[in-house]
């Protein structure tokens, strides 16, 4: 509805976005700054590679039912969300990290990313999109396409960010081969 919107009427951008909550933007800042750290070589313990998939995981739990909780349709969005996340996940965590892990240390050694800020901007546009929507068209929640296709794509997100996860925890887990798993 919104991207309809816009593109039909591009002037309807302003008030959209002066509509918007104050906290909306802090909280787009923080996740850019989240975001933008995964850009460079870092180290990271398997608790810090841990949270970001676990907190991206909530934001998309939460998405999800906040949106369409209240749809009649909210068990074909809980298939269909966990329908993505497995899919997405099958398809990530068969991958091999492009990471080190250093058992002595207990910590990765990770190459920068845009990945995780694209993922982490994804997430937040679907969630921002689709709260304009139900602001403007709350009935979308009984369209049965819509409420598959939000629920499948929060539902991605979350098998993309647990997939590579659990590249790394593979890592973490495989017997080390001269002090450093590769």
């Amino acid at each position: 509805m919104l991207l309809q919107l816009l593109t039909h009427h591009p002037e309807a951008l302003m008030p959209i976005l002066r509509q918007t909550p104050v906290w909306v933007w802090g909280l787009f800042a923080g996740l850019l700054a989240l975001g933008t750290s995964q850009l460079r070589d870092r180290t990271a313990s398997v608790a810090r590679v841990s949270l970001l998939p676990l907190v991206m995981t909530m934001l998309s739990v939460s998405g999800t039912y906040s949106a369409l909780g209240s749809s009649p349709h909210a068990a074909m969005a809980v298939a269909a969300w966990l329908g993505a996340a497995a899919l997405a996940f099958a398809l990530l965590a068969r991958g091999r990290a492009h990471a080190q892990f250093d058992p002595a240390q207990r910590v990765f050694h990770l190459p920068g990313s845009a990945v995780p800020m694209l993922l982490i901007v994804g997430i937040f546009l679907v969630k921002y999109v689709v709260g304009v929507d139900l602001a403007m068209a709350p009935q979308l929640v009984r369209d049965p396409q819509y409420v598959l296709s939000v629920a499948a794509l929060y539902g991605a997100f979350t098998g993309v960010f647990v997939g590579r996860a659990s590249r790394l925890w593979r890592l973490a887990l495989r017997p080390a081969v001269g002090g450093v798993a590769a």
